[in-house]
């Protein structure tokens, strides 16, 4: 995904992996797929990423919530939540030099207020990329 120019000039992809699991969080929020929508929104924002896409689902039922899923030019954030459990897993990944996934997992935290939750960073980038030598 994106972020080919910044992969390009550094001659690798940058991948920056973060996520969590959100306990009691705020239901208001969570149970709410246009708020969370917005959340999303506001969370690609300020993480400095383009918003390529954003698409949510309601499910109801046993184990029912809102999943909210930003497709963003450096890769995507995906929100899900659980009502029933007062809980919610966070999942933002990008590829690029610039975008920050920190400071977009921060704003939904800071937005479902969870009383307890996890954190999470997985380095995905690449190695550089060698110049091939003559067979």
């Amino acid at each position: 995904m994106g972020g080919m120019e910044e992969s390009e000039r550094s001659g690798r992809v940058v991948g920056k992996h973060v996520y969590g699991n959100l306990y009691d969080v705020d239901l208001s929020v969570a149970g709410d797929e246009e708020k969370l929508k917005k959340v999303v929104a506001e969370a690609a924002e300020l993480g400095n990423m383009k918003l390529w896409d954003l698409k949510s689902w309601r499910f109801g039922g046993d184990k029912g919530g809102v999943s909210v899923i930003a497709l963003v030019v450096e890769s995507h954030i995906a929100v899900h939540t659980w009502v029933e459990y007062s809980y919610a897993t966070v999942d933002v990944y990008t590829c690029g030099e610039r975008s920050d996934p920190f400071k977009a997992f921060e704003h939904i935290l800071k937005s479902l207020k969870p009383k307890f939750y996890t954190f999470n960073y997985a380095d995905r980038s690449s190695l550089p990329r060698l110049e091939r030598l003559p067979a």
